[in-house]
């Protein structure tokens, strides 16, 4: 189904037809531009100007969809915004919008995400993010796209012995499915870039938070039961450690990674280059709502590893990448979004 630049439904078989003016923009795919990372991306787009840009996302049932159409809600005046619902497995659906786009970037944050939903369903999330990526690339190779961002993850790190975790230690111990693909996409993205001059740029992300989060993810699920009262799950003695990196600060790395000019394959941490204790992660949750926690102690899970910590010299470096938000507001700043009633839907 193609959505036009007012989100208002437009017949299968029918292409959408861009003002010659349009072209004069660049032009930019965002899959999974419906989601959290994507949407704050378009929004940040949108008010820089000079992009037009077209949203895939399959609005899929992980979460709730009307969390994502409410995303796209946001910016279904604007013209300079096509959404387009597909999946990235279906190769013959990608096909009109790479023939319609003309795409000069493509920033790739589709994917089925999560490392313990993996563990239960790892075919879908072998055929969504190794097939799917293979898929764009393809396409891109075919339709000429010479910029291609890869939204890869922390996860790909496994259970690192070195801390903090830097793009040159090695990514062959992963231990849930989701890093397994998410190594195996940056692999492919290297193949492509090798063999036909595509410059890929793989952004590993440390857990995103901030408004328009997620509500399966930690900091989400955890405000939502602590403002009802209701137990949170801790897995684990509450002493694993994250690398928490607010949502601004993944936009300012995404944005750089779109513009990066230099070597045709490179690899890139975004985080805070800080690490949290869980228990001290919840405090700051319960100091923000003004509520204290009921702790449901359950046993450490399959895949979870015990810390993450990003080493950013890299990305400060090449991309000029300097996150600012600290934990101890970032915190505060979500919990702002989450009590404003805008997460009603999660």
């Amino acid at each position: 189904m193609l959505l036009g630049g007012n989100c208002g439904n437009l017949p299968h078989d029918e292409l959408l037809l861009l003002p010659d003016l349009i072209y004069l923009k660049n032009q930019i795919l965002i899959t999974g531009g419906a989601g959290f990372i994507g949407s704050h991306l378009v929004g940040t787009l949108l008010a820089e100007g000079g992009w037009r840009i077209t949203i895939v996302d399959d609005l899929n049932d992980f979460y709730s969809p009307a969390i994502k159409r409410a995303n796209l809600a946001l910016y279904q005046d604007s013209s300079d915004v096509t959404f387009v619902e597909a999946d990235i497995r279906n190769f013959s659906a990608l096909e009109p919008i790479f023939e319609a786009g003309g795409f000069d970037t493509i920033v790739h944050l589709a994917a089925r995400a999560g490392v313990r939903p993996s563990l239960l369903e790892p075919q879908l999330y072998i055929e969504t993010n190794i097939n799917g990526t293979t898929h764009l690339l393809e396409l891109a190779r075919k339709h000429g796209v010479r910029q291609f961002v890869f939204g890869s993850s922390s996860s790909v790190y496994g259970e690192n012995k070195k801390v903090p975790f830097a793009e040159d230690d090695p990514i062959f111990n992963p231990i849930s499915p989701y890093a397994a693909t998410k190594a195996a996409g940056e692999l492919i993205c290297h193949t492509y870039s090798h063999l036909f001059d595509i410059r890929t740029v793989c952004l590993r992300f440390f857990t995103v938070y901030g408004a328009r989060q997620r509500p399966d993810l930690a900091i989400h699920k955890f405000a939502k039961l602590i403002d009802s009262g209701q137990p949170i799950p801790v897995f684990g003695d509450g002493s694993t450690r994250r690398d928490y990196t607010y949502i601004d600060d993944i936009i300012q790395g995404v944005r750089a990674a779109m513009a990066f000019d230099g070597s045709m394959h490179e690899v890139f941490n975004l985080g805070e280059s800080e690490t949290t204790e869980l228990s001290r992660l919840i405090e700051l949750i319960e100091s923000s709502l003004g509520k204290k926690a009921v702790i449901d102690r359950q046993p450490s899970q399959p895949g979870d590893v015990p810390i993450t910590f990003a080493d950013i010299s890299k990305a400060r470096r090449m991309l000029d990448y300097a996150p600012t938000t600290k934990i101890e507001s970032g915190i505060p700043k979500f919990v702002e979004w989450f009590r404003s009633g805008r997460s009603a839907d999660a």
